[in-house]
């Protein structure tokens, strides 16, 4: 239980340096798009290349990733269903919304809470590459496409989801890692320092779009909050356990370990995305919030079930 509150606590006090600075007005009134552009579109890719260059695929290709996949896979799927057929939400926010609920913070919360709580970092590992190489690059490749104005056509369409930074470095980072390219330091270093604004860049973007908002302001978005949020620390943690525990026959600590990642809070990079394509941008930072303070319990509750 320390574990988890000590993985928390370096989150929330970046977050709130950034509310800080959007308090102080220091960066200017356009500080958290500015920065959010900047992660989006420099710093992840960045860190996506450098990671999976510098990765072993294959040692991640393990029971754990099939999991983490299955269980993001169905929240998704079950969640477009449910947006799309029942809150008759657009395809934008429905897509957005569906990632909130889905998305993992298996970086920077992820790791301290593998350190913390179950004594190994690489347990995280692979989460973060099938989020980074696969859940990340398709939804923002679905968000390029749904976004495209009418009348656009397909080739021009597939243009926009090929130019996604995100994406191309994804494969970049892929194709160096499964031809064993040895990119000499001279090439990496660069990419490997603006790699390392992305998770820092994500939390105070955030903390600084906290400040002059309240939370869970307007009432018509508390639908989808609530129904993002119980898709994120109820649905997939049971999804995870169901799986991991059957149809894999996980048991004991690699059971545990499964249930813990799902049971994470939204990835900060969820609001990147969705301030990115002006999607649901009010509901995934309110999101994010409520998913990062009810996490703790969830995972206390994991913890005290099944450690």
């Amino acid at each position: 239980m320390s574990g988890v509150l000590a993985g928390f606590s370096v989150v929330w006090v970046v977050i709130g340096i950034g509310y800080l600075i959007g308090r102080s007005g220091a960066l200017g009134p356009n500080a958290q798009q500015v920065l959010s552009r900047t992660v989006f579109f420099v710093g992840t890719p960045a860190l996506m290349l450098v990671t999976f260059a510098r990765t072993d695929l294959r040692q991640v290709f393990s029971t754990q990733l099939l999991v983490a996949a299955a269980s993001a896979g169905i929240v998704l799927g079950l969640y477009l269903l449910w947006s799309r057929l029942l809150l008759r939400r657009s395809w934008p926010t429905a897509i957005m919304m569906g990632a909130t609920g889905s998305l993992v913070n298996a970086a920077n919360l992820g790791i301290p809470i593998a350190v913390y709580v179950l004594g190994d970092a690489a347990v995280a590992a692979p989460i973060i590459v099938f989020q980074m190489t696969l859940l990340t690059p398709l939804v923002t490749a679905a968000l390029d496409v749904v976004s495209a104005r009418r009348g656009t056509s397909a080739l021009r369409r597939i243009g926009q989801v090929a130019a996604n930074p995100v994406l191309i470095a994804s494969l970049a980072g892929v194709l160096i890692s499964v031809t064993g390219l040895a990119l000499p330091d001279l090439v990496l270093e660069p990419f490997r320092l603006i790699s390392g604004i992305a998770v820092p860049g994500m939390l105070l973007a955030f903390g600084i779009g906290l400040h002059g908002t309240r939370p869970l302001r307007d009432r018509a978005q508390w639908m989808d909050v609530a129904s993002a949020t119980t898709a994120k620390i109820v649905v997939q943690p049971l999804l995870a356990l169901a799986l991991g525990a059957l149809p894999f026959g996980l048991t004991g600590p690699a059971l545990f370990a499964v249930v813990v990642m799902a049971a994470l809070p939204t990835a900060q990079n969820a609001y990147v995305v969705a301030s990115r394509y002006g999607a649901a941008v009010g509901q995934t930072k309110d999101t994010v919030l409520v998913t990062t303070v009810l996490s703790v319990p969830v995972l206390i509750l994991v913890a005290a079930a099944l450690a």
